[in-house]
């Protein structure tokens, strides 16, 4: 039977230790049953064993309800619930939630499944956990709790309540780690909290909870609020319970697991109560876990409270000095400083206050800051706390760093404040400079205004010319003047720049100087545009005279009367008069140029050059002669235009006329004679033999039709002229032959004549064209029909039948296309006969119509044999396909059988169970193959059937086939089936010695841990409780496995010695087993508490002398540093804590001697006197606080020292570096190191402040020493005084060099001052001395500077006094420095004298220099200059052509520039003469040579104005010829181009021939402007009367006619050509559409409807393109209608043959669009039709696969495998139904929509779908048949599994019953047999209903089966019962026997434990020792309080830990 884990067993087995030991056995109704007679020992046998039932049944009921609420307690966490603990946890999911939830950990996720092995698979996960948390689960497996085991099932939860609940409080030692030991420490701490409370003695968990007392003490304890303890009495304790466990589950939140009746009885259920304390002890323990942490959590907070305000108050100290620190650093960065002198010294002096008065408080809050923080720092350190760290920003570096940038920001302003003083002195000198400049310039300007004011320029051109002359010279020196008067805007600027204060003064002063020098130069322009305009009014004037000239000279040419006598010869008059109207014209513009211009000058407003009347007077007069010019110039151009009217409109009528007598004698010639029989014409005429003779004969015709039209509109045009020059009358040209009216009608009626003539002979030409196109248009089709008939025939008639499968279906499917391509052909050939009597009729019968006729009927009769001969050829395909497609069929399948046939006869059977599992599933696999061949043999039998049955040729060659093909696979199934019955006997034996050497192992297992398991202790029991449990598990799995051996070995004689070797080991190793159990029956006496409690004593005992050393009082060695009085300070608060830690152990100790004394030494005996020791245990425990306390006090205070000494070292180091530093300075040289050195030593006393206050923190320190009476204290005071004493020392040194810094700072500005007046004044006296003699010209400019510097001098003297003023200052204020200052200041004033002096003698010297000799000079050159040129100008020459000529230019250009310039240098020289105020002799030396410059320089303008005429009208008469000559050149080279009559014969050479037009015309319109402007340039020169101009003027001419005819022919040539462009480009447009239409007819026409599914998709994909191709081409034949249109509306002579291709594009476009519309509709129908043959195919595949899995005949070998395999097939008919409803449903569907839609395989589809139905409807009965045949088949399996279950529960359960009459222990208990005797009675109950459902089942299998299933059925049920019976009958004989013998057992117990007892206390009482001291226990000396024994005792002696 199954047993419960050993910390079940050991609970429950053991006595409560050192408790009543009597208490089993003493009950009233043991002791009534003691007293009864003898005789009755049999009843109260009876009623004892009926009593432990009833017992067993109520603690078992008490253990489920507790059990189920604690389950529900945490379950209610996940919001799960159970009602039923054993059916709830059955399926092993609410188990793994629970271990969930107490575990904390993620378990794998249940099984969601209702069967059995569902549940074990989820139950068995749980169990896994707990194996891996190491709880030890003793034969307890997942059937066990599927099953619903009730004691099994509890056990199982108890475990987890002890691994999770109780495990936690288990006191483990070094030597006992008994899980019994969590039971004993629960115990322990129920008697501790209950100590004390009247009536309450925990002894137990259960009669010691009856009451209710207990509960209430221990909720009183933790919480007196809850309970008034005092107002409980024991006698009333229902009620105790009651209010207890209301109390805990309303206050404590702690599960109601008990009932006042679960506690109040007899004897409680000790587990249950267990259950329920825990859950008091975990919720008080948390409890009071939070109120320690409160109680330390208290301890520090006044300290951090008191910390935190100083905190508080630094940080806000902090706070306020960086805020004032960032307002002053933000005030004193501002550098807007005060525009003025003034202002700026006034700044300086508040920023000086600053420094002085308000930075030194701050600096002294900042020094307590620093002290504030320290004292935080202190306190904090004392206190062991982590030191403060300022929040950021608030740090004592902060406030440094922001205190530097103060100082960085006070020495920036004041560097600032200097420099701006600097600044606002130099402005002061530099706006005085400007005043001076500025009166200078005002003076020169006022002077300048009174001379551009007058005006005196004469009223000839040469006079107004001299004046513009002398205007530029005035000009030239005003600008010279410009950048002294920009030099007054430049210092204003400067001014501004340095935003001087004064600035406005400056700015108007300037704008005034500005706003003159503007005046002046726009009385200068205003003056010069004076000029100007008198200067154009003249040359206006000459123009005019010029015009007035040239016009008289035009008048007479215009006067001429001839017109010419031909058309040559008047277009030639007409071109000489196109150019003299081109003359005419340009100078018309010339002169209306001329008057406009004069005219504005009479509309001038203000200043007018001359009266406006005389304007408009030579206005009038040019005006009047140039329209009486033109005037003449057009009558003569009429009557030149008319005479060539005439003579033109002779000349195209007779060319007309000849054009068209030629073209007529062309079209008689080609028609062979005129009106022939239309059929020989078609024959023969023209040269139309054939269709590509007449197509070329009709392009020929249609050129002369085109050529025709262009013709026709020009003879038209010609005719309308010459009518409306009859109907004029008269006579045309004078002094011409008179042509007369009538002549003219004549010649116009004989051209329209030949004209018509022409056309009708073209139009009969075209007719017969025509026809003769048709007829051999059809002789070529019927040719080609008769061609394609003839390829058709010999595809058709070929003996080709296929070798293979492949290669006859390829020609079926040729042999279809061709078929179909025949059947298109059928409508043409019958429409033969109706086309040639339609051409015949309109062309006659002639040879040609004849022939074609016999062609036709030959046609007939060929495709007529064609169709035979193919309708033949498809039966025989078709027979030869289904031949080649069954042997390909037998083919594979005989592969395949012979590919098995040699794996199964290779194969050999494995020995090994992985090899034999590894080939079954291939057999498996081999089945499924096997299903699908069997289906394609079955189709092979069927195909030959049909071609045997059809009479096919190879008939007899198909049978044979089929019958070697039906003989294989008979062979292979007999094969398959041989290897699977091997198969099966290799597994059966395999599996049973795996089973057979898992047992074996087990066993061995088991036997090793009896045998290793130690001898002592409840270990021992507890292995033997489950070793016993085990054993019955194992018993009957060994003998069904020896019974199952022996029928394999009869089965199977090969494997009978392996099978008999392994159940002789199994065998051998049970017997080891229960030798090694037997063996192991002595039992060893555990130790008690005494032994626990000794070994705490010792070691508690060793720790307190180790703390005793640690501590070591005030004797203890100091620290010498910091670090180590720190790390000694940590080393003693961390024995601190170890104290505290053990002062729970110390108390536990002590407790634990009290209730030993308490107990009155039963525990102890007699050698352990525990009142002697445990004074000294306390007085010890003292002890060690006292030293810890002493200890503290030493190191604390040395620990201040040691703080105290860094602060002084600190200090002493600052100290030293002060001296160092002031004893290495040396005082600066310059200004700027010392005041570098001001600068650090500000910074050095600034530090030595802030040392101040380190000093004083040292002070303070040593002054609390005192105070505190530190050991150290008067040590710390000397080194004190030591430290003041050297800190003064510094302070005195310091001030001391302060003050001569300051001294030598004063000095060097001084000094500084004078060194830059000493370097000034040296640098004027260089310049002053300057003697340099420099040309004279430049003397007046050295005298201008000389005079600034003197004024320089003048301002600067201000200096040299500031100077000497400051030096004064200095010696009476520092009288040390009076000798240095003096001596300086004496060689300033001598260095300002000499420069004083020089400066003066400079001046008197340029005052004296000669002023004239720079001015006789320069004029005496300028004579020389203008002398030379004068000579240049008498030798020039003229020049002979147009290069000399510009040379000629360039040289007189540079003359006048050079002219230019010198009368520029004459103007400035006179102004410098009448500037210098020079002697008289001088004077009038002056004047003579000016005046000979003037003279001469006026005389040399007139001669070079004449050169330049000259040069200028040479050059425009040479540069005229030249162009005449090249423009000439340029259109006769391009005159061939325009001429050309060539058009072209296609689109592009017409193309071609435009664009080169185009190219011309734009290049004729891009040179037009350029040759217009040559040809009025040339007309104005022919006007001229002189020999160079008459070249010119013949040029002129040529150019003139040569343009005109150029432009003319370029026109012409346009239009001929754009006409011939449309017709071109609509016939390339058609001839591109019929092309393109032509393609997509052949792709339409293509009769390919696809192999497949795919191919038909992809070319009905491509079809639709095809089609929107076409859609989208619409337009393109839209636009070709409309380029049709527009030719048929120009009337072009092609307009016929443009209508017919147009319609005949429609035509074909129409015709396209409905075939691919067929074509469309036939594609798609196909692509159904595959769809649905793919899905049809695939469903029915799917079917037959089903099928085989239906109709499989497997039921079933056992109750596991039916199971499998029925839940397998439910599955499988779930989906099956599902999908393949869903999947018929689609394709009935889809057949209905296209039977519908009319599809033309609709017959087809029709069958697929009545064949897809029936196979569905079979499928549908096989599964439903074979669900039948699982669920009977279950049914039985289930009846005979259960039988053969039931049957071997029965058969253990009386193998059992002979061990629990006769134990294998050697003194068996009483209450053992008989707890053993209740499990299994309580066992049998649970048969009674399996038995009971056993006969149900059998009586309802029989109504069902009958014959061997009935008998095999009734004979299981006879065998059931018969062992049932035979069961309870023993059980019944066990009963009695176990009752007998535990009575006799009973008794010997008791006697045996009495004499124990007894033995026990004479050996107390015979001892005499005394306990030893328990610290010898370890080994360690004795202590000095513990008494030393005198003897060893011997009770202590057993439990040394030695």
């Amino acid at each position: 039977m199954a047993q419960v884990p050993g910390e079940v067993d050991n609970m429950e087995g053991l006595p409560a230790p050192n408790n009543n030991p009597a208490a089993r056995w003493e009950s009233p109704d043991r002791g009534w049953e003691r007293e009864q007679p003898a005789a009755s020992t049999a009843a109260a046998s009876l009623f004892e064993c009926s009593r432990i039932k009833a017992l067993a049944d109520e603690r078992e009921a008490v253990q489920k309800k507790t059990f189920t609420k604690w389950v529900n307690s945490h379950l209610a966490r996940v919001g799960c619930h159970i009602g039923d603990l054993y059916v709830d946890l059955r399926d092993g999911f609410v188990l793994t939630r629970l271990l969930e939830v107490l575990s904390g950990e993620q378990l794998p996720r249940p099984t969601r499944g209702r069967m059995r092995i569902h549940s074990l698979e989820n139950v068995d996960k749980a169990l896994q956990f707990l194996k891996e948390q190491r709880v030890h689960l003793e034969n307890v497996g997942s059937h066990d709790i599927v099953d619903g085991n009730h004691r099994l099932t509890l056990g199982l939860v108890w475990t987890i309540i002890l691994r999770f609940q109780i495990q936690v409080i288990k006191i483990e030692t070094e030597d006992n780690r008994e899980t019994r030991s969590a039971k004993d420490a629960l115990l322990l701490w129920c008697q501790m909290k209950t100590a004390g409370y009247p009536e309450v003695n925990i002894q137990n968990f259960t009669t010691s909870w009856r009451d209710g007392l207990a509960f209430n003490a221990l909720i009183h304890r933790h919480r007196p609020d809850l309970v008034d303890f005092s107002k409980l009495t024991k006698s009333n304790a229902n009620y105790n319970l009651q209010r207890a466990f209301r109390t805990a589950e309303q206050h404590l939140g702690l599960a109601r697991l008990l009932d006042p009746e679960d506690v109040n009885m007899e004897a409680p259920d000790e587990k249950s109560i267990i259950t329920y304390v825990v859950s008091f002890y975990h919720y008080f323990s948390k409890m009071k876990a939070l109120a320690v942490e409160g109680k330390r959590i208290g301890k520090v907070l006044d300290q951090v409270l008191e910390v935190g305000k100083i905190i508080e108050r630094y940080e806000e100290l902090a706070a306020e000095l960086l805020a004032w620190i960032h307002r002053t650093v933000g005030l004193i960065s501002n550098q807007k400083f005060a525009n003025s002198l003034s202002g700026v010294q006034q700044q300086l002096q508040a920023f000086t206050a600053y420094c002085t008065l308000e930075k030194p408080v701050k600096f002294q809050e900042k020094g307590n800051l620093e002290v504030l923080l320290f004292s935080i720092q202190s306190k904090l350190r004392a206190c062991n706390r982590r030191l403060f760290v300022p929040r950021e920003g608030c740090g004592i570096w902060d406030i440094d760093k922001a205190w530097g940038e103060l100082e960085k920001a006070e020495h920036e302003r004041e560097a600032a404040l200097r420099a701006e003083l600097i600044r606002q002195e130099k402005l002061e000198l530099l706006a005085q400079r400007f005043d001076h400049k500025v009166a200078m310039r005002e003076s020169w300007l006022n002077e300048n205004q009174r001379l551009v004011s007058q005006d005196n320029f004469g009223y000839e051109l040469p006079a107004v010319e001299a004046a513009m002359k002398k205007h530029e010279a005035i000009e030239a020196d005003i600008a010279a003047y410009e950048e002294r008067v920009q030099g007054v805007a430049e210092l204003a600027q400067a001014l501004a720049a340095e935003g001087y204060y004064d600035i406005r003064r400056v700015a108007a002063q300037r704008d005034s100087v500005l706003r003159q020098w503007a005046l002046l130069t726009g009385l200068v322009g205003a003056r010069r545009t004076r000029l100007e305009q008198n200067l154009a009014l003249q040359k206006v004037f000459q123009e005019m005279v010029y015009m007035v000239d040239w016009m008289e000279e035009m008048q007479a040419q215009l006067l001429s009367r001839e017109c010419g006598q031909h058309l040559v010869e008047a277009d030639d008059l007409l071109q000489k008069h196109g150019l003299l109207e081109g003359d005419i014209a340009a100078q018309s513009e010339r002169v209306e140029a001329l008057n406009a211009a004069a005219l504005r000058f009479s509309q001038l407003q203000g200043y007018q050059p001359c009266d406006p009347q005389v304007i408009c007077n030579r206005v009038n007069h040019v005006h009047g002669c140039l329209a009486e010019l033109q005037e003449q110039a057009a009558r003569r151009r009429a009557e030149l235009e008319a005479s060539r009217s005439l003579w033109a409109l002779l000349q195209e009528l007779e060319e007309a006329e000849s054009w068209a007598r030629d073209k007529e004698r062309l079209l008689e010639a080609a028609g062979g004679g005129g009106a022939a029989g239309a059929a020989g014409a078609a024959g023969t005429a023209g040269g139309a033999h054939d269709l590509s003779s007449t197509a070329r004969l009709l392009a020929q015709h249609k050129i002369l039709q085109g050529e025709l039209g262009g013709r026709r509109a020009l003879l038209q045009q010609a005719l309308r002229c010459g009518e409306e020059l009859v109907a004029a009358g008269g006579a045309v040209g004078p002094g011409a032959d008179t042509v007369h009216l009538v002549g003219l009608a004549e010649r116009a009626a004989s051209a329209r004549r030949r004209w018509q003539r022409l056309e009708e002979a073209a139009a009969r030409r075209e007719r017969r064209l025509q026809e003769a196109r048709a007829l051999h248009q059809f002789g070529a089709d019927l040719d080609g029909l008769l061609d394609w008939l003839r390829d058709a025939y010999r595809l058709a008639a070929a003996g080709d039948f296929g070798h293979d499968e492949a290669s006859s279906r390829r020609l079926a499917r040729q042999h279809r296309a061709l078929t179909g391509e025949v059947e298109a052909h059928r409508g043409p050939v019958s429409g033969l006969r109706r086309q040639l009597a339609t051409l015949g009729g309109a062309s006659g019968a002639g040879p040609l119509v004849v022939a074609l006729q016999v062609r036709v009927v030959e046609a007939e009769q060929l495709f007529a044999e064609v169709t035979e001969v193919a309708a033949l050829r498809r039966q025989w395909l078709r027979d030869a396909l289904a031949v080649y497609r069954m042997f390909g069929e037998v083919h594979a399948c005989e592969l395949w059988i012979g590919e098995k046939e040699q794996w199964l006869l290779s194969m050999r059977v494995p020995d090994s169970l992985d090899d034999v599992e590894v080939v079954q599933h291939r057999f498996e696999s081999l089945d499924q193959e096997m299903n699908s061949l069997m289906g394609r043999v079955l189709d092979v039998n069927h195909t030959v059937q049909e071609l045997v049955e059809g009479g096919h040729p190879s008939s007899d060659e198909v049978r044979s086939c089929q019958d070697h093909l039906n003989s294989r696979w008979n062979r292979i199934v007999e094969l398959v089936e041989q290897r699977k019955e091997e198969m099966s006997a290799v597994l059966l034996v395999e599996n049973h010695v795996l089973e057979v050497a898992e047992v074996r192992a087990q066993v061995r297992e088991k036997r090793r841990a009896v045998e290793s398991a130690p001898r002592a202790g409840g270990a021992l029991q507890w292995r033997l409780s489950g070793l016993e449990a085990a054993l019955q598990a194992l018993e009957p799995r060994q003998a069904a496995l020896l019974e199952e051996a022996a029928l394999l070995a009869e089965r199977f004689p090969a494997q009978a010695a392996r099978l008999h070797q392994g159940a002789e080991e199994l065998g051998a190793e049970w017997g080891a087993l229960a030798s090694a159990a037997q063996a192991c029956g002595e039992a060893v006496a555990a130790a008690g508490r005494l032994q626990r409690f000794l070994h705490d004593l010792d070691a508690f005992l060793d720790w307190l002398v180790r703390a005793q050393e640690a501590a070591g009082g005030s004797e203890g060695p100091l620290p010498n540093s910091l670090e180590e009085a720190d790390a000694l300070l940590a080393r003693h608060a961390a024995l601190k804590e170890e104290v505290d830690q053990r002062e729970e152990d110390y108390a536990r100790i002590v407790a634990a001697s009290e209730a030993l004394l308490a107990a009155d030494g039963a525990e102890l005996g007699p050698g352990l006197a525990l009142d002697e020791w445990l004074p000294h245990l306390e007085l010890g425990w003292h002890k060690l606080l006292g030293l810890w306390e002493a200890r503290r006090e030493a190191l604390v205070q040395a620990h201040i020292y040691q703080l105290f000494l860094r602060d002084l070292r600190q200090a002493l180091v600052v100290l030293r570096n002060q001296e160092m530093a002031l004893s290495g300075a040396e005082l600066p040289g310059t200004v700027e190191s010392v005041e570098e050195a001001l600068k650090q030593h500000r910074d050095f006393l600034t530090t030595m402040e802030l040392s101040q206050q380190k000093m004083q923190v040292a002070v303070q320190a040593a002054e609390g020493l005192l105070r505190q009476g530190n050991i150290y204290g008067e040590q710390a005071q000397e080194a004190v005084t030591r430290l003041l004493e050297k800190n003064q020392e510094n302070q005195l040194r310091a001030q001391q060099w302060m003050q001569k810094l300051h001294d030598q700072l004063e000095l060097q500005h001084f000094l500084r001052d004078c060194h830059e007046l000493d370097g000034w004044i040296h640098e004027k006296m260089l310049m002053a001395r300057d003697g340099t003699r420099e040309d004279n010209h430049k003397l007046h400019k050295r005298w201008l500077r000389h005079q600034a510097f003197m004024a320089e001098l003048a301002q600067n003297k201000e200096w040299l006094e500031k100077i000497e003023r400051e030096g004064q200052q200095l010696m009476q204020e520092k009288p040390e420095l009076a000798a240095s200052v003096r001596k300086k200041l004496g060689e300033i004033r001598q260095c300002w004298a000499e420069l004083e002096s020089t400066t003066q003698a400079k001046a008197r010297q340029l005052f004296e220099a000669s002023k004239a000799d720079q001015l006789v000079q320069s004029f005496a050159e300028l004579d020389k200059k203008l002398l030379h040129m004068e000579s240049q100008l008498q030798d020039v020459d003229p020049g002979g052509d147009l290069a000399t000529v510009n040379s000629q230019l360039k040289k007189l250009q540079s003359m006048e520039s050079q002219v230019e310039e010198w009368y520029r240098e004459v103007g400035e020289l006179q102004a410098q003469t009448a500037a210098l105020p020079l002697e008289p002799a001088s004077k009038e030396l002056v004047g003579e040579r000016q005046n000979a410059v003037g003279e001469r320089l006026v005389r040399l303008l007139e001669p070079l104005q004449e050169r330049r005429r000259l040069l200028l009208a040479s050059k425009e008469l040479h540069q005229v010829a030249h162009d005449l000559d090249d423009e000439l050149a340029w259109v006769q080279e391009r005159l061939p181009l325009a001429m050309q009559t060539e058009r072209g014969n296609g689109l592009q050479a017409v193309q071609q021939h435009i664009k080169k037009n185009q190219g011309l015309r734009r290049e004729i319109q891009a040179h037009g402007p350029r040759l217009e402007e040559v040809l009025e340039r040339a007309g104005a020169l022919a006007s001229l009367r002189s020999p160079e101009a008459e070249a010119v003027r013949r040029g002129l001419e040529q150019l003139q006619s040569a343009w005109a005819g150029l432009r003319e022919a370029a026109e012409r040539r346009q239009q001929v050509l754009d006409a011939a462009f449309q017709v071109e480009q609509y016939y390339f447009d058609v001839a591109e559409v019929e092309a393109w239409l032509g393609e997509q007819e052949l792709l339409m026409m293509s009769e390919d409807k696809g192999k497949d599914e795919q191919s038909t998709l992809q070319l009905l994909k491509k079809h639709l393109q095809l089609e929107q191709g076409v859609e989208n081409y619409e337009e393109s034949i839209a636009q070709l209608s409309r380029q049709c249109r527009a030719l048929l509306e120009m009337g072009h002579p092609d307009s016929e043959q443009i209508s017919r291709r147009q319609s005949q594009v429609d035509r074909l476009y129409v015709a396209l669009k409905e075939l691919g519309e067929e074509r469309r509709v036939a594609l798609e129908q196909q692509y159904w039709l595959y769809q649905l043959s793919r899905q049809v195919s695939e469903l029915e595949h799917w079917i037959a696969e089903k099928e085989v899995v239906a109709g499989s005949p497997e039921l079933g070998q056992d109750f596991e495998h039916v199971s499998v395999l029925q839940e397998k097939f439910s599955e499988f008919a779930s989906e099956t139904g599902m999908a393949g409803r869903e999947r018929l449903a689609a394709v009935n569907q889809m057949v209905d929509e296209l039977i519908e839609c009319g599809h033309t395989a609709a017959a087809t589809m029709a069958e697929w779908k009545d064949g897809l139905n029936e196979a569905w409807a079979e499928l549908l009965e096989l599964m439903g048949t074979r669900a039948q045949l699982l669920a009977a088949s279950r049914e039985l399996h289930k009846f005979f599994s259960d039988a053969r279950e039931l049957q071997g529960q029965i058969e253990e359960k009386r193998r059992r019953l002979p061990r629990l009459t006769t134990p294998p222990e050697p003194r068996p208990s009483a209450s053992s047999m008989q707890r053993t005797l209740r499990a299994f009675e309580h066992d049998l109950q649970l048969l009674v209903s399996q038995v009971r459902q056993l006969q149900e089942g059998a009586a309802q299998l029989r109504t069902v089966y009958a014959g061997e299933h009935a008998e095999a059925i009734a004979s299981r049920e006879q065998e059931v019962l018969q062992g049932w019976k035979e069961l309870l009958s023993a059980c019944e004989d066990a009963r009695l026997h176990v009752s007998s013998t535990a009575d006799a057992l009973r008794f010997h117990s008791q006697v045996r434990d009495l004499l124990s007892w007894m033995d026990g206390i004479a050996s107390q009482i015979g001892a005499a020792d005394k306990p030893r001291c328990p610290s010898s226990l370890l080994g360690l000396p004795a202590s000095p309080w513990w008494p030393t024994p005198a003897t060893p005792s011997p009770l202590t002696a057993p439990f040394s830990m030695e």
